[in-house]
C-alpha cells in the first residue's frame, strides 16, 4: 500500500505552517487527507495528534532531529480535577534522524492510524514508525537505519521539585532505575471532593460515596529491546544498531498504595509484551480499517470542499483519538494540550502556561462538551458516545441527593458546569455560599443541559436499539430530570408550569418560559411517550403525559404579519452572545426542512441577535437544517479555517485541525465539532423514519458518502450535479423513508 501511495502524483496545497499533501485518487480515497509535512517542526506547537481513544501523544520532530511526545490520557485527574499530562519524552538518534540537506517526510498515515517519519541524506535512510495501540495503552515507537545508530531516550519531567504547578499537581515520582526500565507516575495525596460537597451543603452524604480523586495514580513505563538505564531518567542502547523497539506503557489507577499502582503497571506490561508485535499492529491496523469503513464523506468540485474534506475527516481523527477512555472528550483541548500562550483579557499580557494548563479548567460545560457526540451518531461512532452518558449514570445516585437535601422532592437538575462526579465547579457555586443555587450569574437558573442530553440519548436509543442501555441508563436519567421540573416549578392559574425563576441559556439571565426549556422538554416527553410499553411503566407514560400537556408553548413576536420564535415569554437582563430561539431548529429539530412553519423559523434566523460562526457557534448547523444552503455552506467553509475568531495575533499550530483559540483553548472541539455536524445536515437529515437527502447540499460540490441513520440503517452514494447516484440503502426496507 506505502509503494503505490509514494507512486501516484501528489498534488501540494499549502496552509499556515504547513505542507499538506493529496493524492490525486478518487473522491472517496482517505489518502489525501493524510498530512504531510516535508520540514521538522520549531517546537510543540507543530505537533501532530495521535491515540487510541484514552492514551493519546502530540507527536513531532525538532530540527536537531529528536523525536519528542507529550503522553496524555483520559482519566489523569489530579486532586482539583484538572485534567494532567502523563509526560513528556525525548528520543535522539546518533547520527541525528535528520541532518542538513536530508529529505524529511512526516505523514499522519490514517488508515493504519500511524505517524509515519522518513529522513534520507545520499544513502542513508532512517525510519520511523509511531502508533498507540488500538486495543491496549502502549506507545509503539519503531525505528530502522540504513546504517547502525546510537540512541538515547529520556523522561524530562516538567513537574518538579520548587517549581510551580498546576492544577493541584506535585512533583512527579520518578522510581530509581532497574536495569532497562524508566518508571514514573503523579499520585493524588489531597482531593477537594470532600470539601466540594461539603461546601454545596452535601456534607451529610459524604460517607455515602468513595471519593473518585483521592489516591489516583498515573504515568508511565518505558522499555526497550537493547536499552539500560543510565540514570532514572535516561535509557541508552548498549550497543549500536540497526533496530530499535521502544514501548511506552500508561496506567491510571486508584490505588491504597504505590506499590499496588507498580505491581499493576507491571502486571499490565507483561500482558502486553506477551503478545508478538506483529499481531498487535494487525489488529490495531485492523481496528482502523473497521473505523474508517463505517462512515465518510469526501468532497470535492472546490479548494473549499477539499479544505471542508479535511476539517471534517481530521476532526473525525482527533475525536476518536480520544473518544473511548473513561471520561468524556474536553472541549477545551482534548488530550492535546500543549505549552500553551494566554492573552490576559485585563493587562493584555501574555501569560505563558506549560501543558498541564488548559482555559475553563478540568470541570465540563455541557453546552461545548455536547457537540463532538452530535457528530456521532451520524457518522456510526456510537460506541464513543458511552464516557458522556456512563459519566451521568454513575453521577445519579448524587444528583438525586443533591435536588432532596436542596428542595425536598425528587429529580435532578444538570448543571451547565460539573466535575465529572456531578457537582458544580467550586468557582460557579462559590466558597461559602448558603444559598443552593450558584454564585455564578451565568448558570444560576441554568438546566436545560439535562433536556439535551436526554434527546442525545433518544437519538443514540433510536440508532442502536440498545435496550439495556434504554432501561439502564437513557429512562432513569431522563425519567429524573422531567421529574425534577415537574415538582420544582409552580403553575399558573390556567394549569400551566411556570418556569421561573429561569434563564435563557447564559444569554438572557432573567425569563420566564425559555424556550430551549419549553421545546426541550416537549420533545423529550413526546419521544420518551413513543417507547415501547417493554421499557416504560404505567405509572410514567401517565405522569409524562399529565405533565406534558401541562407546559407552557413557546411564545412567539408577530410584526407586519411575520412570526419568529421568542427566546422566552419573558425576557430581560442580557449576558451572553447565543442565540436561544434557535434552539427550537438545533438540536431539537422542533423547525426544520420538511416541517410545518418552516418560514417562522426562517424569519428567526433572520432576527437572530448574534450572526457570527466559529468556536461553539451553531449558525452552520442551523443554517443546514433550515436549508439555507449559501449559509450553510459559507459557514461551514469558514469554520474549516483555523482561527476564524481570532481577533489578536496568537501562535497558530502546525497541524490543520488544531482549531483555535477561539473562545476556549486550542485544539478547540467545538469548532471542528460544529463543522462535522453542519456538513452531515447539509446531506442528510432524519427525522423519525425519515431520511430526507440534500436539504442544503450547494450543486458545484460533488461528494462521495456514507452516513447513519436511526434504526441500524446505513446511507451511501454520490452526489453529482444536485443529486444522489448510486443510491445504497442497508437495510434496503428503508429505502421507502428517503425523501429527495
Amino acid at each position: 500500500m506505502k509503494k503505490q501511495f509514494l507512486r501516484r502524483a501528489l498534488i501540494t496545497i499549502l496552509t499556515a505552517g504547513s505542507c499538506v499533501t493529496w493524492a490525486t485518487a478518487e473522491p472517496d480515497d482517505l489518502n489525501r487527507c493524510n498530512v504531510v509535512w516535508d520540514s521538522p517542526s520549531a517546537d510543540c506547537h507543530g505537533s501532530m495528534p495521535i491515540g487510541n481513544g484514552d492514551l493519546a501523544a502530540n507527536v513531532w520532530v525538532e530540527p536537531n532531529g529528536d523525536l519528542l511526545f507529550y503522553l496524555s490520557k483520559s482519566d489523569s485527574w489530579s486532586g482539583e480535577q484538572e485534567l494532567l499530562k502523563l509526560g513528556r519524552i525525548r528520543v535522539k538518534m546518533e547520527p541525528a534522524l535528520v541532518a542538513d540537506g536530508a529529505v524529511f517526510k512526516q505523514e499522519l498515515d490514517l488508515k493504519t492510524g500511524t505517524i509515519r517519519i522518513n529522513s534520507q541524506l545520499g544513502t542513508r535512510n532512517s525510519q520511523l514508525s509511531f502508533w498507540i495501540d488500538a486495543n491496549q495503552d502502549v506507545v509503539n515507537v519503531e525505528i530502522e537505519g540504513s546504517e547502525v545508530f546510537s540512541a538515547q531516550v529520556m523522561l524530562e519531567p516538567w513537574r518538579v521539585p520548587g517549581k510551580k504547578l498546576y492544577g493541584g499537581a506535585v512533583a512527579d515520582t520518578v522510581l530509581p532505575a532497574e536495569g532497562t526500565t524508566i518508571r514514573w507516575f503523579q499520585r493524588n495525596s489531597k482531593s477537594i471532593f470532600e470539601g466540594t460537597l461539603k461546601n454545596q451543603h452535601l456534607g451529610g452524604v459524604i460517607d455515602n460515596y468513595q471519593d473518585p480523586l483521592m489516591n489516583r495514580t498515573f504515568g508511565g513505563l518505558i522499555v526497550g529491546e537493547g536499552l539500560q538505564s543510565q540514570d532514572s531518567k535516561t535509557l541508552k542502547t548498549a550497543a549500536p544498531l540497526k533496530k530499535l523497539h521502544l514501548r511506552v506503557h500508561a496506567l491510571t489507577a486508584q490505588t491504597e498504595t504505590e506499590d499496588e499502582w507498580v505491581a499493576q503497571l507491571e502486571k499490565q506490561r507483561a500482558q502486553a509484551d506477551a503478545v508478538p508485535l506483529e499481531t498487535s499492529r494487525a489488529a490495531h491496523e485492523a481496528y482502523w480499517s473497521d473505523f474508517w469503513s463505517r462512515s465518510h464523506i469526501f468532497v470535492t468540485g472546490t479548494e473549499a470542499a477539499k479544505r471542508v474534506t479535511s476539517a471534517y475527516t481530521l476532526q473525525r481523527w482527533i475525536q476518536a483519538c480520544a473518544g473511548r477512555g473513561a471520561f468524556p472528550i474536553k472541549f477545551n483541548g482534548s488530550l492535546f494540550t500543549v505549552d500553551g500562550v494566554d492573552l490576559n483579557r485585563r493587562t493584555k499580557v501574555e501569560e505563558n502556561h506549560g501543558p498541564d494548563y488548559r482555559k475553563w479548567g478540568g470541570c465540563y460545560w455541557f453546552q461545548n462538551t455536547r457537540e463532538p457526540y452530535w457528530a456521532m451518531l451520524y457518522s456510526g461512532d456510537t460506541d464513543q458516545m458511552a464516557p458522556l452518558f456512563e459519566m451521568y449514570r454513575k453521577a445519579l445516585p448524587l444528583l438525586k441527593d443533591r435536588t432532596r437535601t436542596y428542595f425536598n422532592h425528587d429529580g435532578i437538575f444538570c448543571s451547565e458546569t460539573i466535575y465529572f462526579w456531578g457537582l458544580n465547579r467550586e468557582h460557579d457555586f462559590g466558597a461559602g455560599n448558603s444559598d443552593m443555587y450558584p454564585k455564578n450569574a451565568y448558570i444560576r437558573y441554568y438546566w436545560d443541559s439535562g433536556n439535551e442530553l436526554s434527546m442525545m440519548m433518544l437519538d443514540y436509543y433510536a440508532h442502536t436499539g440498545d435496550d439495556g442501555f434504554a432501561r439502564n441508563t437513557l429512562i432513569p436519567i431522563a425519567d429524573e430530570v422531567v421529574t425534577f421540573y415537574d415538582l420544582h416549578h409552580q403553575r399558573t392559574p390556567e394549569g400551566k408550569v411556570l418556569f421561573s425563576p429561569s434563564m435563557s441559556l447564559e444569554t438572557w439571565h432573567t425569563a420566564e418560559d425559555p424556550m430551549p426549556t419549553v421545546v426541550g422538554l416537549n420533545t423529550v416527553l413526546t419521544r420518551l411517550l413513543e417507547l415501547p410499553d417493554s421499557l416504560i411503566s404505567e405509572e410514567q407514560r401517565t405522569r409524562w403525559t399529565r405533565f406534558r400537556s401541562e407546559l407552557p408553548e413557546i411564545s412567539f413576536g408577530e410584526e407586519g404579519g411575520k412570526q419568529w420564535i421568542k427566546p422566552a415569554r419573558t425576557y430581560s437582563d442580557c449576558k451572553n452572545s447565543e442565540n436561544p430561539e434557535l434552539y427550537a431548529v438545533f438540536p431539537y429539530r422542533a423547525y426544520t426542512v420538511g416541517k410545518p412553519d418552516l418560514d417562522v423559523a426562517l424569519e428567526t434566523w433572520e432576527r437572530r441577535r448574534i450572526k457570527q460562526t466559529g468556536g461553539w457557534r451553531q449558525d452552520a448547523i442551523q443554517a443546514a437544517m433550515l436549508g439555507l444552503t449559501d449559509e450553510a455552506r459559507r459557514d461551514v467553509t469558514k469554520n474549516a479555517t483555523r482561527q476564524c475568531l481570532i481577533r489578536e495575533p496568537v501562535h497558530e499550530a502546525r497541524f490543520p485541525a488544531f482549531w483555535g483559540p477561539n473562545f476556549d483553548w486550542t485544539p478547540d472541539q467545538c469548532q471542528g465539532s460544529v463543522t462535522m455536524i453542519a456538513l452531515q445536515r447539509m446531506l442528510m437529515q432524519c427525522d423519525g423514519r425519515e431520511i430526507r437527502l440534500l436539504p442544503a447540499w450547494p450543486k458545484e460540490w460533488t461528494a462521495s458518502f456514507k452516513l447513519h441513520a436511526p434504526y441500524h440503517t446505513t446511507v451511501e452514494g454520490r452526489v453529482e450535479d444536485g443529486s444522489v447516484v448510486d443510491l445504497k440503502v442497508t437495510p434496503e426496507s428503508r429505502r421507502n423513508d428517503i425523501v429527495q
